[in-house]
C-alpha cells in the first residue's frame, strides 16, 4: 500500500524475560480509583467507574534499570505525577464479565501519568473535556511488562513513588475501589478492547507536583521500578 507520508513506527514496550516486545493498541486510563485520592480530589465514596484515553505516543518506554526523561511540558504550573499498575491486555475482548476477566491479561507494568494539573482543573470548571490535561506529549512513563506468571500477587502488591528519595506515594493494590477484573468488565462495556490494550488503573493518594531536577521512582511490588527525571 502506498502512503502520502511515511507513517508512525509501532509503540512498543519491553518484557520481561522476552526478546519480543508489546505492541501498544490503546491507552486507557480509570480516574479516581483508590478511595483516599479520590477524597483528595474533593471525591468520596464508590463512584460508577470512569475512563479517559491517552494516544500511544505518549508513552515513555523507560527500559529496567534506566531512568527515563520526562520533559516538563509547555502551558502549566502545577505539573503532577500519578504512580499506577498498568494492565496489559493481552486477548481483546466485548462484555467481558469480571469472573472471565483475567484471563485476558498477558502481564503488568509501572506507570506514571502525569497531568498539568491546573489545566485539568481549569477544564472542569468549565465543563470541558480535560485532554489537555492528561493526553498531553510524553504523558505516560512505563517500565518493561511482566508475564502474568511472574508477577506473583499483583492484587495485594504495594505500590509507592518516590521524589527525591523521599516518599510522595505508597498503598497496596487490594485499595483500588474497582479491583482489575471489575475495570476489566466496565472497560469492555464501553470499548471492545484488542490485545495491546494497556489499562493505567489509577493512583493511590499524594498527588503533588514536580518540577524540573526531580526524580521520580515508582514500584509495584513483584514488577520492578519506574524512574524518570523531569527536565
Amino acid at each position: 500500500m502506498n502512503y502520502l507520508f511515511t507513517p508512525p513506527a509501532t509503540v512498543a514496550v519491553p518484557v520481561v524475560g522476552e526478546t519480543a516486545q508489546f505492541p501498544v493498541h490503546r491507552i486507557y486510563c480509570v480516574g479516581r480509583n483508590y478511595e483516599e485520592h479520590a477524597k483528595e480530589m474533593g471525591f468520596t465514596g464508590r463512584e460508577p467507574p470512569f475512563f479517559f484515553l491517552k494516544p500511544a505516543d505518549a508513552l515513555i518506554v523507560v527500559p529496567a534499570g534506566d531512568t527515563g526523561e520526562q520533559p516538563y511540558p509547555s502551558l502549566t504550573h502545577n505539573f503532577h505525577h500519578e504512580i499506577e499498575l498498568v494492565v496489559a491486555i493481552g486477548t481483546g475482548g466485548k462484555n467481558i464479565q469480571a469472573a472471565d476477566a483475567m484471563k485476558h491479561i498477558y502481564g503488568y507494568a509501572v506507570g506514571l501519568d502525569m497531568t498539568r494539573r491546573d489545566l485539568q482543573n481549569e477544564m472542569k470548571k468549565q465543563g470541558r473535556p480535560w485532554c489537555i490535561g492528561k493526553a498531553f506529549d510524553h504523558s505516560a512513563p512505563i517500565g518493561p511488562i511482566t508475564p502474568v506468571a511472574q508477577a506473583g500477587d499483583v492484587a495485594q502488591a504495594e505500590i509507592a513513588l518516590d521524589v527525591n528519595g523521599q516518599v510522595r506515594q505508597i498503598s497496596t493494590v487490594s485499595k483500588l475501589i474497582w479491583n482489575i477484573a471489575e475495570t476489566i468488565e466496565h472497560l469492555s462495556a464501553a470499548w471492545e478492547l484488542q490485545a495491546g490494550d494497556l489499562i493505567y488503573t489509577g493512583t493511590p493518594e499524594g498527588v503533588a507536583a514536580v518540577v524540573p531536577g526531580d526524580v521520580l521512582t515508582g514500584h509495584v511490588a513483584g514488577l520492578g521500578s519506574l524512574s524518570v527525571k523531569i527536565v
